[in-house]
C-alpha cells in the first residue's frame, strides 16, 4: 500500500517541509519586498540576478522569467563578473544577488562593484547578519527552517523558497505594468506558447485568397470562386461590402439539384454565418469551429461588418494551435 511505501513516505515528508519553508517566508513578508519592487521597477537599464551554486541555476531562471513578463533581466555568473563580467553592469541597473547563507565568497567583488559606483543591491538571503544581508540596500530574507535534505545540507527546501520568491517579484512586476497576452506574445514567438498565443490576424487568408461574391453572382461562378481558392466555401457580400452569407462544400451536398446552376448565390447562402474578428487569439477561433455542433471549418474575419479576412481549420492546425 502507498502509505507504507517509503518513496511515498519521503516524497511526502518532503513536500510538507518545502511547503513549511513557503508558509514561513509568506509570514514574514513585509514592505521590503515593495521596496525591492519599486527599485526593481524604476530601474532604467537592466535587473542583473547573480548568484552561485544551486543559487546561480535558480537565478538563471528568475532572470529569464522576468525578461519574459517585461522586466529587461540577465544573469550574470559572480566568478566571471570578478574577470570582466562587471563590465556589464551600469549605473542605471540594479542588482539582485542571491546568497542562502549570506557569506559566498564569489559575491564579494560585484557587492563591493555595487557600493562603488551607486547601483541598488537587493539581497536575497536567510541570514540578515551575513555580509550579503547588512550590504544590501534592501533585504529579502528566505526562510530559516532548515532543508528539506535529510541530511540538512543538499539545497532543497531553500531553492524552492528563492524560485517562488522571484516568481513572486516577475508576477507583481507583471501586475504593475500593466503586461498584457499581447506583450507575452512578442517574447514568445516560437514554442507551443508562440502557437497558443497567435491571433487570428496572423493566420488568416487575405486579399485575393478570399472567396467572396455579390448576392447576384451565380452559382455556377460561385463555385467556381469556391473551388479556386480551395477553403471549402464561398462568402457572399451586398453592395457595401458587407458579408450577409457564406455558401459551404456541406451547403453544396445537401441542396446539389439539377437546378443549382441555375440560381444566385443569395438564394442558397446561409444567412448570418458565424464570424470572428482578427483581434481574438487563433485558440478562440478554433474552439468557435469546434464547438458549433455544425461541422464549421472556416471564419470569415470580419472589421465593421466588411471581411478582411478568412481563418480555416487547417491553419490553425498547422500552426500548432490546439
Amino acid at each position: 500500500m502507498n502509505n507504507q511505501n517509503p518513496d511515498i513516505i519521503s516524497a511526502k515528508r518532503t513536500i510538507d517541509k518545502e511547503i513549511e519553508a513557503l508558509r514561513m517566508m509568506e509570514n514574514e513578508l513585509n514592505d521590503d519586498l515593495t521596496k525591492a519592487l519599486d527599485i526593481m521597477q524604476k530601474t532604467k537599464g537592466r535587473v542583473i540576478i547573480t548568484g552561485m551554486g544551486k543559487s546561480g541555476h535558480v537565478g538563471s531562471k528568475i532572470a529569464a522569467t522576468l525578461a519574459s513578463t517585461g522586466t529587461p533581466s540577465f544573469f550574470v555568473h559572480p566568478g566571471e563578473a570578478s574577470h570582466g563580467d562587471l563590465g556589464m553592469l551600469t549605473q542605471d541597473d540594479c542588482v539582485v544577488a542571491i546568497s542562502n547563507s549570506g557569506e559566498t565568497k564569489e559575491l564579494s567583488d560585484i557587492v563591493l562593484y555595487c557600493k562603488r559606483y551607486g547601483i541598488p543591491l537587493i539581497s536575497i538571503t536567510k541570514n540578515p547578519n551575513s555580509s550579503l544581508g547588512q550590504n544590501g540596500d534592501i533585504l529579502l530574507k528566505l526562510p530559516d527552517d532548515g532543508e528539506a535534505c535529510p541530511l540538512g545540507l543538499a539545497p532543497t527546501s531553500s531553492t524552492t523558497a528563492t524560485m517562488v520568491l522571484g516568481d513572486i517579484l516577475a508576477v507583481r512586476l507583471l501586475e504593475r505594468k500593466g503586461f498584457t497576452k499581447t506583450d507575452f506574445k512578442q517574447r514568445h514567438p516560437g514554442g507551443k506558447l508562440g502557437s497558443f498565443l497567435k491571433k487570428v490576424s496572423d493566420l488568416m487568408h487575405k486579399g485575393e485568397e478570399m472567396p467572396l461574391v455579390k448576392e447576384d453572382t451565380s452559382m455556377q461562378e460561385a463555385l467556381l470562386v469556391m473551388t479556386s481558392k480551395m477553403l471549402g466555401c464561398v462568402g457572399v457580400v451586398d453592395n457595401q461590402g458587407k458579408l450577409v452569407g457564406i455558401f459551404t462544400d456541406g451547403d453544396l451536398r445537401r441542396c446539389l439539384g439539377p437546378d443549382i446552376l441555375t440560381k444566385k448565390a443569395k438564394d442558397v447562402m446561409t444567412l448570418n454565418p458565424k464570424t470572428i474578428s482578427p483581434d481574438v487569439l487563433a485558440v478562440e477561433a478554433l474552439n468557435t469551429m469546434n464547438n458549433t455542433g455544425k461541422g464549421i471549418t472556416q471564419l470569415f474575419v470580419l472589421q465593421d461588418e466588411k471581411p478582411i479576412g478568412i481563418i480555416h481549420l487547417h491553419d490553425c492546425l498547422r500552426a500548432g494551435v490546439m
